[in-house]
Protein backbone atom coordinates (compact mmCIF):
# COMPACT_ATOMS: atom_id res chain seq x y z
CA UNK A 1 0.00 0.00 0.00
CA UNK A 2 1.14 3.54 -0.66
CA UNK A 3 1.38 6.20 2.02
CA UNK A 4 -2.04 7.04 3.41
CA UNK A 5 -3.55 3.58 2.84
CA UNK A 6 -4.31 4.00 -0.88
CA UNK A 7 -2.25 1.93 -3.30
CA UNK A 8 -0.55 3.55 -6.27
CA UNK A 9 -2.30 0.99 -8.48
CA UNK A 10 -5.64 2.49 -7.48
CA UNK A 11 -4.84 6.19 -7.42
CA UNK A 12 -2.33 6.86 -10.21
CA UNK A 13 -4.87 6.92 -13.06
CA UNK A 14 -6.94 9.56 -11.25
CA UNK A 15 -3.92 11.70 -10.43
CA UNK A 16 -2.66 11.50 -14.01
CA UNK A 17 -6.10 12.51 -15.29
CA UNK A 18 -5.98 15.49 -12.92
CA UNK A 19 -2.53 16.48 -14.17
CA UNK A 20 -3.71 16.26 -17.79
CA UNK A 21 -6.70 18.44 -16.97
CA UNK A 22 -4.46 21.07 -15.36
CA UNK A 23 -1.63 20.86 -17.88
CA UNK A 24 -2.42 19.33 -21.29
CA UNK A 25 0.81 20.69 -22.70
CA UNK A 26 3.35 22.59 -20.65
CA UNK A 27 3.17 24.79 -17.57
CA UNK A 28 3.84 28.01 -19.47
CA UNK A 29 4.34 30.22 -16.40
CA UNK A 30 6.87 27.91 -14.78
CA UNK A 31 8.74 26.93 -17.94
CA UNK A 32 9.29 30.62 -18.73
CA UNK A 33 10.96 31.33 -15.39
CA UNK A 34 12.68 28.19 -14.10
CA UNK A 35 15.31 25.91 -15.57
CA UNK A 36 15.04 22.09 -15.47
CA UNK A 37 17.81 21.72 -12.86
CA UNK A 38 16.80 24.59 -10.57
CA UNK A 39 16.21 23.17 -7.10
CA UNK A 40 13.89 24.50 -4.41
CA UNK A 41 12.37 23.96 -1.00
CA UNK A 42 8.82 24.78 0.14
CA UNK A 43 6.77 24.24 3.31
CA UNK A 44 3.33 22.66 3.61
CA UNK A 45 1.31 24.59 6.18
CA UNK A 46 -2.07 24.30 7.89
CA UNK A 47 -3.96 27.59 7.89
CA UNK A 48 -6.78 26.30 10.11
CA UNK A 49 -7.37 23.46 12.54
CA UNK A 50 -8.71 20.13 11.34
CA UNK A 51 -7.86 16.50 10.60
CA UNK A 52 -5.23 15.64 7.98
CA UNK A 53 -6.15 13.19 5.22
CA UNK A 54 -4.65 12.44 1.81
CA UNK A 55 -0.97 12.98 2.47
CA UNK A 56 0.00 9.94 0.38
CA UNK A 57 -2.06 11.27 -2.57
CA UNK A 58 -0.50 14.72 -2.18
CA UNK A 59 2.97 13.14 -2.25
CA UNK A 60 2.16 10.98 -5.26
CA UNK A 61 1.27 13.99 -7.42
CA UNK A 62 4.86 15.25 -7.17
CA UNK A 63 6.36 11.77 -7.54
CA UNK A 64 4.57 11.33 -10.86
CA UNK A 65 5.81 14.71 -12.06
CA UNK A 66 9.41 14.10 -10.97
CA UNK A 67 10.73 11.23 -8.80
CA UNK A 68 13.54 13.48 -7.54
CA UNK A 69 11.15 15.42 -5.29
CA UNK A 70 11.76 14.46 -1.64
CA UNK A 71 9.55 14.93 1.42
CA UNK A 72 9.89 15.43 5.17
CA UNK A 73 6.52 15.12 6.90
CA UNK A 74 5.89 15.79 10.58
CA UNK A 75 2.27 14.61 10.51
CA UNK A 76 0.36 11.64 9.12
CA UNK A 77 -3.22 10.96 8.07
CA UNK A 78 -5.61 11.15 10.99
CA UNK A 79 -3.51 13.64 12.95
CA UNK A 80 -5.07 16.82 14.30
CA UNK A 81 -3.76 20.10 12.85
CA UNK A 82 -3.53 23.53 14.42
CA UNK A 83 -3.66 26.80 12.49
CA UNK A 84 -0.15 27.85 11.46
CA UNK A 85 1.34 24.40 12.01
CA UNK A 86 3.98 23.08 9.61
CA UNK A 87 2.95 19.72 8.15
CA UNK A 88 6.13 19.11 6.20
CA UNK A 89 8.70 20.27 3.69
CA UNK A 90 9.19 19.41 0.02
CA UNK A 91 12.49 19.67 -1.81
CA UNK A 92 13.36 19.07 -5.45
CA UNK A 93 13.09 20.46 -8.99
CA UNK A 94 11.22 23.77 -8.81
CA UNK A 95 9.34 22.99 -12.01
CA UNK A 96 7.72 19.97 -10.36
CA UNK A 97 7.02 21.86 -7.13
CA UNK A 98 5.23 24.65 -8.99
CA UNK A 99 3.41 22.54 -11.57
CA UNK A 100 2.07 20.05 -9.01
CA UNK A 101 1.16 22.57 -6.32
CA UNK A 102 -2.49 23.22 -7.19
CA UNK A 103 -3.54 19.64 -7.93
CA UNK A 104 -1.75 18.24 -4.88
CA UNK A 105 -3.41 20.84 -2.64
CA UNK A 106 -6.81 20.24 -4.25
CA UNK A 107 -6.60 16.58 -3.23
CA UNK A 108 -5.24 17.29 0.25
CA UNK A 109 -7.62 20.15 1.07
CA UNK A 110 -10.70 18.26 -0.12
CA UNK A 111 -9.79 15.03 1.66
CA UNK A 112 -8.76 16.81 4.87
CA UNK A 113 -12.01 18.78 4.81
CA UNK A 114 -14.05 15.58 4.60
CA UNK A 115 -12.02 13.93 7.36
CA UNK A 116 -12.43 17.03 9.55
CA UNK A 117 -16.20 17.23 9.05
CA UNK A 118 -16.59 13.48 9.59
CA UNK A 119 -14.61 13.77 12.81
CA UNK A 120 -16.94 16.53 13.99
CA UNK A 121 -19.97 14.37 13.20
CA UNK A 122 -18.50 11.36 15.02
CA UNK A 123 -17.73 13.52 18.04
CA UNK A 124 -21.26 14.93 18.01
CA UNK A 125 -22.71 11.41 17.76
CA UNK A 126 -21.00 10.58 21.03
CA UNK A 127 -20.88 7.28 22.88
CA UNK A 128 -23.80 5.44 21.30
CA UNK A 129 -23.90 2.07 19.54
CA UNK A 130 -24.85 3.82 16.30
CA UNK A 131 -22.13 4.03 13.64
CA UNK A 132 -21.77 6.84 11.10
CA UNK A 133 -21.48 5.79 7.44
CA UNK A 134 -21.12 7.61 4.13
CA UNK A 135 -23.16 7.30 0.91
CA UNK A 136 -22.68 7.27 -2.87
CA UNK A 137 -23.29 11.04 -3.00
CA UNK A 138 -19.70 11.63 -4.01
CA UNK A 139 -17.88 13.71 -6.62
CA UNK A 140 -17.59 11.75 -9.91
CA UNK A 141 -14.15 10.11 -10.20
CA UNK A 142 -13.28 11.21 -6.66
CA UNK A 143 -15.16 8.56 -4.66
CA UNK A 144 -12.07 6.54 -3.79
CA UNK A 145 -10.48 9.56 -2.15
CA UNK A 146 -13.63 10.85 -0.47
CA UNK A 147 -14.59 7.53 1.10
CA UNK A 148 -11.02 7.05 2.31
CA UNK A 149 -11.19 10.49 3.95
CA UNK A 150 -14.42 9.52 5.74
CA UNK A 151 -12.62 6.53 7.26
CA UNK A 152 -9.69 8.72 8.35
CA UNK A 153 -12.20 10.99 10.09
CA UNK A 154 -13.66 8.09 12.05
CA UNK A 155 -16.66 7.19 9.88
CA UNK A 156 -17.35 3.94 8.06
CA UNK A 157 -18.02 3.19 4.43
CA UNK A 158 -21.40 2.14 3.13
CA UNK A 159 -21.28 0.14 -0.11
CA UNK A 160 -18.57 1.49 -2.42
CA UNK A 161 -20.60 1.23 -5.62
CA UNK A 162 -23.61 -0.45 -7.24
CA UNK A 163 -21.78 -3.77 -7.54
CA UNK A 164 -20.89 -3.80 -3.86
CA UNK A 165 -24.28 -4.59 -2.39
CA UNK A 166 -28.06 -4.75 -2.87
CA UNK A 167 -29.94 -1.60 -1.88
CA UNK A 168 -33.58 -1.41 -2.92
CA UNK A 169 -34.77 2.19 -2.93
CA UNK A 170 -38.22 3.61 -3.66
CA UNK A 171 -37.82 3.48 -7.45
CA UNK A 172 -36.56 -0.11 -7.36
CA UNK A 173 -39.63 -1.03 -5.32
CA UNK A 174 -41.83 0.85 -7.76
CA UNK A 175 -40.28 -1.01 -10.67
CA UNK A 176 -40.78 -4.39 -8.97
CA UNK A 177 -44.31 -3.65 -7.78
CA UNK A 178 -43.78 -4.21 -4.05
CA UNK A 179 -41.13 -4.64 -1.38
CA UNK A 180 -41.80 -8.36 -1.27
CA UNK A 181 -41.26 -8.76 -5.01
CA UNK A 182 -38.16 -6.55 -4.97
CA UNK A 183 -36.53 -8.49 -2.13
CA UNK A 184 -37.39 -11.85 -3.70
CA UNK A 185 -36.00 -10.75 -7.05
CA UNK A 186 -32.77 -9.60 -5.41
CA UNK A 187 -32.48 -12.80 -3.40
CA UNK A 188 -32.96 -14.93 -6.53
CA UNK A 189 -30.42 -12.95 -8.56
CA UNK A 190 -27.70 -11.65 -6.27
CA UNK A 191 -24.86 -13.81 -4.88
CA UNK A 192 -25.87 -15.36 -1.57
CA UNK A 193 -23.15 -13.47 0.30
CA UNK A 194 -24.80 -10.12 -0.48
CA UNK A 195 -26.96 -8.54 2.19
CA UNK A 196 -30.23 -7.01 1.01
CA UNK A 197 -31.12 -3.53 2.21
CA UNK A 198 -34.56 -1.96 1.72
CA UNK A 199 -35.46 1.73 1.99
CA UNK A 200 -38.77 2.40 3.72
CA UNK A 201 -40.72 5.57 4.47
CA UNK A 202 -43.54 4.50 6.83
CA UNK A 203 -44.51 1.80 9.29
CA UNK A 204 -46.46 -0.25 6.74
CA UNK A 205 -43.30 -0.54 4.64
CA UNK A 206 -41.27 -1.47 7.73
CA UNK A 207 -43.66 -4.36 8.34
CA UNK A 208 -43.49 -5.43 4.68
CA UNK A 209 -39.69 -5.34 4.73
CA UNK A 210 -39.68 -7.50 7.86
CA UNK A 211 -42.03 -10.02 6.28
CA UNK A 212 -39.78 -10.10 3.20
CA UNK A 213 -36.81 -10.86 5.51
CA UNK A 214 -34.68 -7.90 4.47
CA UNK A 215 -31.24 -7.92 6.11
CA UNK A 216 -31.09 -4.14 6.59
CA UNK A 217 -34.00 -1.71 6.78
CA UNK A 218 -33.22 1.93 6.03
CA UNK A 219 -35.60 4.41 7.64
CA UNK A 220 -35.63 7.29 5.17
CA UNK A 221 -36.64 10.80 6.29
CA UNK A 222 -38.70 9.52 9.20
CA UNK A 223 -39.35 11.58 12.32
CA UNK A 224 -37.52 10.67 15.55
CA UNK A 225 -40.78 9.41 17.00
CA UNK A 226 -41.39 7.11 14.02
CA UNK A 227 -37.79 5.91 14.07
CA UNK A 228 -38.09 4.91 17.72
CA UNK A 229 -41.34 3.08 16.92
CA UNK A 230 -39.76 1.34 13.91
CA UNK A 231 -36.69 0.23 15.88
CA UNK A 232 -38.97 -1.30 18.50
CA UNK A 233 -41.04 -3.08 15.84
CA UNK A 234 -37.96 -4.45 14.08
CA UNK A 235 -36.67 -5.71 17.41
CA UNK A 236 -33.30 -6.91 16.15
CA UNK A 237 -34.73 -8.97 13.29
CA UNK A 238 -32.85 -6.74 10.83
CA UNK A 239 -30.15 -4.11 11.10
CA UNK A 240 -31.48 -0.56 11.06
CA UNK A 241 -30.08 2.41 9.14
CA UNK A 242 -31.37 5.96 9.54
CA UNK A 243 -30.94 8.46 6.72
CA UNK A 244 -32.17 11.89 5.67
CA UNK A 245 -31.37 15.44 6.79
CA UNK A 246 -28.69 14.44 9.30
CA UNK A 247 -26.62 17.39 10.55
CA UNK A 248 -24.11 18.29 13.25
CA UNK A 249 -26.97 19.81 15.20
CA UNK A 250 -29.23 16.74 15.26
CA UNK A 251 -27.00 13.69 14.84
CA UNK A 252 -26.68 13.03 18.56
CA UNK A 253 -30.46 12.99 19.01
CA UNK A 254 -30.80 10.53 16.10
CA UNK A 255 -28.01 8.41 17.53
CA UNK A 256 -29.98 7.90 20.73
CA UNK A 257 -32.91 6.21 18.93
CA UNK A 258 -31.38 2.73 18.77
CA UNK A 259 -30.42 2.41 15.08
CA UNK A 260 -27.30 0.50 14.05
CA UNK A 261 -26.19 3.03 11.45
CA UNK A 262 -26.73 6.65 10.47
CA UNK A 263 -25.84 7.49 6.87
CA UNK A 264 -25.16 11.03 5.74
CA UNK A 265 -24.47 12.29 2.23
CA UNK A 266 -23.26 15.56 3.72
CA UNK A 267 -19.98 13.89 4.73
CA UNK A 268 -18.89 13.96 1.09
CA UNK A 269 -21.13 16.47 -0.68
CA UNK A 270 -21.13 19.32 1.84
CA UNK A 271 -17.86 19.20 3.78
CA UNK A 272 -15.85 22.43 3.36
CA UNK A 273 -12.24 22.12 2.25
CA UNK A 274 -9.53 22.55 4.89
CA UNK A 275 -7.33 25.56 4.24
CA UNK A 276 -3.78 24.32 3.56
CA UNK A 277 -1.00 25.90 1.50
CA UNK A 278 2.50 25.57 0.14
CA UNK A 279 4.41 28.69 1.20
CA UNK A 280 7.89 30.15 1.25
CA UNK A 281 9.40 28.57 -1.88
CA UNK A 282 13.15 29.18 -1.91
CA UNK A 283 15.69 28.57 -4.67
CA UNK A 284 18.44 26.45 -3.10
CA UNK A 285 20.72 25.86 -6.08
CA UNK A 286 21.04 23.83 -9.25
CA UNK A 287 21.54 20.07 -9.65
Amino acid sequence: MGQGGLSHFLIDEYILAGLREDMNGEDVSTQALVGPRDWGRVDLLAKEEGILAGLGVFKRVFELLDPEVSFSFYKEDGDALEAGEKIGTLEGPIRALLSGERLALNFLQRMSGIASYTHQMVQALGETKTQLVDTRKTTPNFRLFEKYAVRVGGGRSHRYNLTDGVMLKDNHIGAAGSIKKAVQGARDYAPFVRKIEVEVEDMDQVQEALEARADIIMLDNMSPEKIREAVALIGGRAQVEVSGNISLENIRAYGQLGADFISSGSLTHSAPVLDLSLKGLKHIGSH
